[in-house]
């Protein structure tokens, strides 16, 4: 997401592992964010390189949550309908 006036830009990013990785993988990113900036403002044309602020994206590991959640219920459903003779 970018600000209008193109001061900031958030940076939307997955993680795959726990939150030890998470935390880690943020804290880099936060450190490479000068130098991440400077490739940007080389690389594009735009008249102000914004500041980019790095958050975590949990929309896969909210997928997965569901997707397992979707799955146990299908589960419970055969169970129950094999238990079930009628």
């Amino acid at each position: 997401e970018l600000t209008s006036d193109f001061a900031y830009a958030k940076v939307f990013v997955s993680v795959l592992g726990d939150a030890d990785a998470q935390v880690s993988s943020l804290a880099t990113l936060k450190r490479a964010s000068g130098f991440l900036r400077s490739q940007l403002a080389r690389r594009t044309s735009i008249h102000q390189t914004p500041q980019l602020r790095f958050l975590l994206d949990e929309a896969i590991e909210r997928g997965s949550r569901l997707s397992a959640l979707i799955d146990q219920a299908v589960a419970q459903d055969r169970e129950r309908s094999t238990d079930d003779p009628a």
